[in-house]
């Protein structure tokens, strides 16, 4: 074999660990399990609404997308999660505002007074924005994320939720926003501080559904909505 060749060969080779390593499996990464859909793109199976098995009215799927138009109710999965990495695209209309929560239980009226919130929001606009500890990113009334980070209303937005033990994370567009210890002496004093000390069980559970918000007004458009549990 000529030495022309021989290093075709060698690029070839290079060429293909480098692919190899590009697409290596996600849950040979860091022990986790497969990544799964948490929505299809077709229909609204494995979601349901707070307290009841039924989806609520105002939650479509239209071009792939899972859309709310206007003022509904949370829409809840089936299944609970303890540990776990969420990943989600959303974007608001202007003045939007909406959450996804994780961890929360049925045990209140509400799922938001048991389980943490990841804010959406479209800053610019809402008079949440004003304030970092309810903006775009942040653990609702809890954490503040950095400012800059959220796109304007109408654009999509990737959102990532890591939730191991007791440790947080709230990633937006790429970077990390947010990290948080659950149950720790500064948690403790921030919940105690915040309008969730009325429910003595907020953000105590370790394992609960992941929901998203429906009770605002305005759109609500989510895709890539996908899950894996780390052990």
């Amino acid at each position: 074999m000529s030495r022309e060749a021989v290093a075709r060969v060698l690029v070839r080779l290079a060429v293909l660990m480098a692919v190899t390593a590009t697409v290596l499996p996600a849950a040979e990464v860091k022990g986790a399990g497969q990544w799964r859909p948490l929505f299809d793109g077709k229909t609204t199976a494995g979601w349901r609404g707070y307290k009841t098995q039924d989806v609520p009215a105002g939650w479509a799927v239209v071009d792939g997308v899972l859309v709310k138009e206007g003022k509904s109710t949370d829409l809840v999965t089936k299944d609970q999660y303890g540990n776990f990495e969420l990943e989600f695209d959303w974007k608001l209309a202007p003045g939007g505002n909406a959450g996804v929560f994780y961890r929360g239980t049925e045990e209140y009226d509400h799922i938001y007074w048991s389980a943490p919130e990841y804010q959406l929001l479209d800053d610019a606009a809402h008079p949440d924005g004003k304030n970092r500890l309810t903006s775009a990113g942040s653990a609702y009334a809890l954490y503040a994320p950095p400012a800059g980070v959220v796109k304007p209303a109408g654009e999509w937005n990737s959102s990532r939720i890591v939730a191991r033990g007791a440790h947080v994370e709230h990633w937006l567009n790429g970077k990390k926003v947010v990290e948080y210890e659950l149950w720790s002496p500064d948690w403790e004093a921030k919940v105690k501080a915040s309008k969730f000390k009325d429910w003595p069980n907020y953000g105590r559970a370790k394992k609960g559904y992941i929901a998203i918000q429906g009770d605002h007004e305005g759109s609500l458009s989510l895709r890539n909505v996908r899950i894996r549990e780390l052990k």
